[in-house]
């Protein structure tokens, strides 16, 4: 085939706009590559500049080591770094960057201004670079160490211009990843500007638990225990939650390999199997920890941004979290195995330690059976539910009272005559399609839960002063987001104020959100707001939490019911929308048809 060639090489400015997909997903990734080349250089103070979420300005200044005028130059150049020599370097990286193309592809997006100066010269170094173009450099008067200035990311990329969040999305990423650099390193002072706003001055700090309590309350410290524990060069430290404290996704769940924020499957396996059994499913554990590896035993040259990790030894890894974990919650280790799984794949479940040891309820039993109530107490009736209050037992030697009437035919299961209960207070109806089995404990919960349901549905929500109001400090990205839906938060029956940076007081609760554990709650009802949305966050919070009420609230699983209880349970439960289920999953009723009586005797 003759012609031209269909072959060519790309231009170096391409090649640039292509490395940055990789490199350059959003103004925190930006702030990242930035992060990373001052704490390389050694500075013990860095400061931070976002304006609109860091599209318009990501600024970072430190003082660290600096660069002379050549240094500077080759620095803004594909695949230069101080970092590694040769190909062997890669083996035992030692430093966050070492790849050499986070300045040149950042530079290739934006408008990129670098300022720097090594501590012993006279003057500095300044260079302009626009959409890869290099523009000017010149001699510049500057303190020592390094100033990047990112303006206007994407501008000649208009198709990935578009793809940016709105500002204050762009900007709880940069925040977080802010604060994810600020706890790995608490040794070096920190502070961040957004929108010409001061948000953090972080002083130096001796140690995680001052960082912590700075960025998240000392409140929140004090509610984690310590880790500490090394075998044959490998290291765990940090500070853990105890199986108490969860959260409903993993964003108080971060770990560093070396000081550098990343993770790895065997990292989720460990935590699984030292907090198995003793932290409700599909909850995590808050916990913030360093992994300290050999250089040569991890590998982070598997993913373009870094955010995971290699071990080269994970049985190694494996073991020292398990172990050091469980001995920093006091409690023997589980049984090791010789089996990690893929991430992704199912494992069965071993034995778990008795949830009443750790003071937390019953995890594979969600509804405990609550103690007969004495035959004075009563259950509060449902209004307009035509629920009758339920009231004790009979007494052993009370006569059985007369068949109620039947309940109405324009119920599920027809008329019904009830026969007795059984077994652990299990009503048994006669009905004309054969025999009703009905737990009286998840008939009640049903009721009541669309009760609840159905005032907030109405836009009739009853909220429940707080006898004390409470002050809750949240995590910094949490704190927006909760500001962000304070007024439609008031609407729904939460009495939340600002009081200040991110601490919020809060003296009213929806009335059918009973007395949760009110941290716990604002960080749920955060989580949800940011990964689903006002709409949806607040159904499924409220239903989750209206479930739990019902269950607080309900009749004890092993009471026995009187007659006429019995069936005015019944009728409540027949005019639920959804009545064949409590309102996590388990059957109010068991119906067995008179067919399948015949067949089990013999008369069919």
């Amino acid at each position: 085939m003759t012609g031209s060639k269909r072959i060519q090489l790309l231009p170096d400015h391409v090649i640039n706009k292509i490395a940055a997909g990789e490199v350059v997903e959003r103004p925190a990734s930006v702030l990242k590559e930035l992060l990373e080349n001052a704490l390389d250089a050694g500075a013990s103070s860095i400061e931070v500049s976002l304006v609109d979420g860091g599209r318009k300005l990501i600024r970072v200044a430190d003082d660290g080591s600096g660069m002379n005028r050549d240094d500077a130059l080759l620095a803004i150049e594909r695949h230069a770094t101080s970092k590694i020599r040769d190909s062997e370097d890669i083996e035992h990286i030692a430093t966050l960057g070492f790849r050499g193309e986070a300045l040149a592809a950042i530079s290739s997006v934006s408008r990129f201004t670098l300022l720097t100066r090594l501590a012993g010269e006279v003057e500095g170094t300044e260079i302009e670079i626009s959409g890869g173009k290099l523009l000017h450099v010149r001699a510049a008067g500057c303190p020592p160490g390094t100033d990047i200035a990112v303006r206007n990311l994407f501008f000649n990329v208009p198709a990935r211009k578009k793809f940016l969040r709105a500002a204050a999305t762009e900007q709880q990423h940069a925040r977080q990843m802010f604060l994810l650099h600020a706890l790995a390193h608490p040794d070096v002072a920190f502070r961040l500007t957004m929108d010409e706003r001061e948000h953090h001055r972080l002083a130096a700090a001796d140690t995680l638990e001052a960082r912590l309590g700075e960025l998240y309350g000392q409140d929140f410290a004090r509610d984690l225990v310590p880790v500490d524990f090394s075998r044959d060069g490998y290291r765990v430290w940090g500070l853990i939650g105890k199986p108490t404290l969860h959260r409903s996704d993993r964003s108080d769940q971060i770990t560093f390999v070396n000081r550098r924020p990343a993770t790895a499957p065997v990292v989720h396996y460990a935590l699984g199997e030292v907090y198995r059994g003793t932290v409700p499913k599909g909850r995590h554990p808050v916990l913030f920890l360093f992994l300290e590896v050999p250089p040569d035993a991890v590998d982070v040259n598997v993913h373009p941004t870094k955010k995971e990790v290699r071990f080269r030894v994970l049985s190694m890894v494996r073991d020292l979290l398990i172990e050091g974990l469980s001995r920093a919650l006091k409690q023997p280790p589980p049984s090791r195995r010789t089996d990690i799984p893929e991430p992704g794949t199912q494992r069965t479940a071993g034995p778990a330690l008795a949830p009443e040891a750790l003071h937390l309820p019953d995890l594979q039993h969600p509804f405990p059976p609550k103690p007969p109530m004495p035959r004075t107490e009563t259950v509060p009736a449902l209004p307009g539910s035509g629920f009758t209050p339920l009231r004790g037992d009979h007494s052993p030697g009370e006569p059985a009272a007369p068949p109620p009437p039947a309940s109405s035919p324009d119920s599920p299961w027809g008329n019904a005559t009830f026969l007795g209960s059984v077994g652990n207070g299990y009503a048994v109806f006669a009905i004309p399609e054969g025999m009703l089995l009905l737990d009286p404990q998840a008939a009640h919960e049903r009721v009541l839960y669309e009760q609840y349901l159905h005032q907030i549905q109405s836009n009739r929500i009853p909220a429940q002063p707080l006898l004390q109001p409470e002050t809750i400090d949240l995590p910094p990205v949490k704190g927006d987001t909760l500001r962000r839906h304070l007024a439609s938060l008031h609407e729904l029956g939460f009495g939340i104020s600002d009081f200040g940076g991110d601490t919020f007081l809060v003296d009213a609760l929806p009335a059918c959100l009973g007395d949760a554990p009110l941290r716990a709650l604002l960080d749920d009802l955060t989580t949800a707001l940011t990964e689903g949305g006002q709409k949806r966050a607040m159904g499924d919070l409220l239903r989750e939490r209206i479930a739990r009420a019902a269950c607080a609230t309900a009749v004890g699983g092993t009471r026995r019911l009187k007659p006429e209880e019995a069936l005015s349970l019944l009728n409540a439960l027949a005019g639920a929308d959804m009545p064949y289920t409590c309102p996590h999953g388990r059957p109010t009723v068991i119906l067995t048809r008179r067919s399948e009586l015949d067949r089990k005797f013999g008369k069919g």
